[in-house]
């Protein structure tokens, strides 16, 4: 044990390993807030009690959330991810299951190297029978891959056929209870991945999977990314995920994760179900938290990047030193956003109250424009088609201040920008955005009242956006009061298209 250490930060783990592997260095980050870095590395444990984690999908949120705090619980020895990218499998595995991790506060970067894991490719046979082997023996499973979409595929290595594959083997074998984080962005992707799960297991095992297996929904407000840009590894100076990798891992170091409540059948023989990974915390109603996850937070993330998007800004963090455009995020999340929600639910948690609520505003727009994360604004603005949906983040939140008795007017603004950039047309012609609008709502098939009723504020929006263009007072009157439409007059010389 002797040349182990504890830092004011973070836990070192695995002290007999570190002798041998412990890198600690100090060094200026080139940077506009020349913030210290920090480097450690991190080692699995060796726990009294063998415990294993397994993970789906090797991105940021897997690396830098459910593998970080499962090495810093101490509570696992064995941590097993499953990958589809062949090159991602190789590299972690020529570095012998080492990785690196980039965890941004607010004034540094920590520089951490994590492992050893085992990492397997479940399209290849041999490294399925592995992760089958490795889910019946779990404690805990996460799920972090970009799109519930993708739980399930064609083929063998399909996430819900292997996931399926080894609860059976669990429950044949009486394996540990286990949990499933569901952490991709969709306020159901418990229940998505539940049912698809289920469907490959024969109905006379269902029961027993039921009994031994829990599959929770997760509210993940931590902001991560993977960086791919030489340029921008080499200023920030990250530690790549491997030495021979172009990618490097960058997360916030944000960590309050609300997660579904767990509730397993007590057993006279069982002790009661624990977690490895301690620091989540379990809420018996999610909902009122998930959807001030995509109302608050991801609303407002989005309507930074549509109207930075306008303004020609290039990273989220830009709008900081704008003192109109922070005034006109904070009213959004707090005025419209968090008073519909505040209505909603009001008496269901401290966070629901007028207090709780604007200290969360004011908490996420810090991290939100944390300058460390780099945080791009063609990144968090990708996908405009989805994030306009009848139910998402943007739309959904008109909806939600509207049936509370508030009128949007700041997401209305957003609204019409997020549009102008999927279709630029729509500046131009509020009829072409109408019919944007209409197709992407078709499978929602709203009430043609209320789709009337929220294009008329879009329209008010795409006036006030317009009216900015033409006067480069940007995020200038935004009180609910917009001016008359400017469009028609601003654009009349300029062509179709």
């Amino acid at each position: 044990m002797n040349g182990c250490r504890q830092d004011g930060l973070t836990q070192i783990i695995a002290c007999r390993i570190m002798t041998t592997r412990a890198v600690v260095k100090l060094a200026a980050l080139d940077s506009p807030s020349r913030a210290t870095q920090q480097e450690h590395t991190f080692m699995s444990s060796s726990a009294q009690k063998k415990r294993t984690f397994v993970g789906f999908g090797f991105g940021a949120i897997q690396a830098g959330l459910f593998l970080y705090e499962a090495m810093q619980s101490q509570n696992f020895d064995r941590l097993v991810i499953a990958e589809v990218l062949p090159d991602v499998v190789a590299s972690v595995r020529t570095a012998g299951g080492f990785f690196g991790l980039n965890i941004a506060d607010t004034d540094l970067i920590q520089h951490l190297e994590l492992g050893p894991i085992h990492i397997e490719n479940p399209a290849e046979p041999e490294d399925r029978l592995r992760l089958i082997e490795a889910i019946a023996e779990a404690g805990e499973i996460a799920t972090a891959i970009p799109s519930v979409n993708f739980y399930v595929s064609t083929g063998p290595g399909s996430l819900h056929r292997v996931l399926a594959a080894g609860l059976r083997q669990k429950t044949r074998r009486g394996g540990p209870r286990a949990v499933i984080y569901a952490a991709e962005n969709n306020n159901h992707a418990a229940e998505i991945l539940k049912e698809a799960v289920l469907s490959q297991i024969p109905p006379a095992e269902r029961d027993k999977v039921r009994q031994q297996v829990q599959f929770l929904n997760t509210v993940i407000g931590k902001m991560s990314g993977v960086k791919t840009d030489a340029g921008e590894i080499d200023s920030l100076h990250l530690t790549p995920m491997t030495p021979d990798s172009r990618r490097a891992f960058l997360v916030e170091a944000f960590n309050h994760i609300l997660i579904t409540q767990i509730e397993f059948d007590a057993r006279p023989h069982l002790s009661p179900y624990r977690r490895g990974i301690e620091v989540f915390a379990e809420k018996p109603d999610l909902l009122p938290f998930e959807e001030a996850k995509l109302y608050g937070h991801n609303a407002v993330h989005a309507l930074a990047a549509y109207l930075g998007a306008m303004h020609r800004r290039q990273f989220i963090a830009d709008l900081r030193q704008d003192a109109a455009a922070m005034a006109f995020l904070r009213d959004a999340f707090i005025e419209e956003a968090g008073q519909a929600l505040v209505r909603k639910y009001a008496g269901s948690d401290p966070l629901f109250t007028p207090e709780g609520f604007g200290a969360y505003a004011e908490d996420l727009l810090e991290r939100m424009t944390n300058p460390l994360l780099r945080d791009s604004i063609a990144r968090v603005g990708r996908d405009p088609a989805r994030k306009l949906g009848w139910n998402d983040r943007l739309v959904g939140t008109m909806r939600l201040a509207l049936r509370q008795g508030i009128t949007p007017c700041r997401f209305a603004v957003g609204t019409a920008a997020a549009l102008a950039t999927l279709d630029p047309s729509t500046l131009r012609h509020g009829e072409r955005g109408h019919q944007v609008l209409a197709n992407l709502w078709q499978e929602a098939a709203p009430a043609p009242a209320e789709a009337a009723q929220v294009w008329r504020h879009i329209d008010a929006g795409r006036d006030m956006l317009c009216q900015w263009q033409r006067t480069g007072e940007w995020f200038k009157k935004s009180r609910n009061s917009f001016s008359p439409s400017v469009c028609a007059e601003q654009h009349a010389s300029r062509p179709t298209g």
